[in-house]
């Protein structure tokens, strides 16, 4: 089913580059390059000089050697249309090095794909890269044609998608109070409409071990998500959801969260890692 965002696309790059302002130990011009490359989405895999000038605010010229040198590492490639781009075979080079490393993906996917199958949910594992949130496995029941278009590799809001909501949850205090801030400066006017819900979220998944995102990401999409973290402290996050007419509320309260936090569990003993205890029932 087709389904569309409540939210424009965010540049990740623009709320990264508002957090890291007051850094002296990186490297400009490689930010800057990086910051090339997360322009491209799904909603916008061809993009030209100008796009990217405007979306990174970096000046022209700058952005113009920028594309060159990726273009000659394969990091992006020549779109059919003149002066556009597309992301480049260098970039999934290395993004299939990133996933093959992640045992954690082995040991999500078949209980993922069984909850998808039974309950024909979509079911997503995520890390944050930025100011959003990464798809790194994503499961669908094979019979539904009522799952968001999601995949690996796709990306979501930190403050209104159940996926951010968890990860939030589970950051260290000083270190969720930083990443609020950064996006507190990313979202300006519109903060104070979303900070609400996300806070309120955030609460319940620490009292409850879980959160929602009842059509604030995606509209006629409701889910829900618990927390994770890896054996080298990492935080992600566990989804699943689909249809709002299908997953109400009470379902996924009722049934979903406990089966992902079930799964959690499953996959925290399986890489060593920990799923953060509610504070209440």
């Amino acid at each position: 089913m087709s389904t569309e965002r409540n939210d424009a696309p965010l540049s990740t790059s623009e709320g990264a580059a508002d957090a890291r302002a007051d850094r002296s130990d990186t490297v400009s011009a490689l930010e800057r390059g990086i910051s090339v490359l997360r322009c491209f989405s799904e909603e916008r895999p061809v993009l030209g000089h100008a796009d990217i000038a405007r979306m990174t605010g970096i000046p022209r010229p700058t952005v113009n050697r920028l594309v060159a040198t990726l273009l000659s590492l394969g990091m992006l490639k020549p779109a059919q249309a003149a002066d556009r781009f597309m992301l480049g075979p260098g970039v999934v080079s290395l993004s299939r090095v990133f996933l093959g490393s992640l045992d954690v993906r082995a040991a999500a996917r078949p209980s993922m794909q069984m909850l998808a199958e039974e309950l024909g949910a979509s079911v997503y594992l995520a890390v944050r890269d930025g100011m959003e949130m990464v798809l790194i496995e994503a499961c669908r029941p094979r019979s539904s044609m009522l799952s968001a278009r999601l995949d690996v590799g796709s990306r979501t809001p930190l403050p209104n998608s159940a996926l951010g909501r968890a990860y939030l949850s589970a950051l260290p205090e000083v270190e969720r109070t930083q990443l609020v801030d950064s996006l507190r400066l990313l979202r300006g006017p519109e903060w104070d409409g979303i900070a609400v819900p996300m806070n309120r979220a955030i609460a319940e998944a620490k009292r409850l071990g879980y959160c929602l995102s009842l059509g604030e990401f995606h509209r006629e999409i409701n889910s829900v998500s618990v927390p994770l973290v890896g054996p080298d402290g990492e935080v992600m996050a566990l989804n699943g959801g689909g249809a709002a007419f299908v997953f109400t509320e009470e379902r996924l309260r009722n049934e979903l969260a406990p089966r992902l936090h079930d799964i959690a569990l499953g996959i925290a003993r399986d890489i060593g890692g920990h799923v953060p205890t509610p504070t209440s029932g």
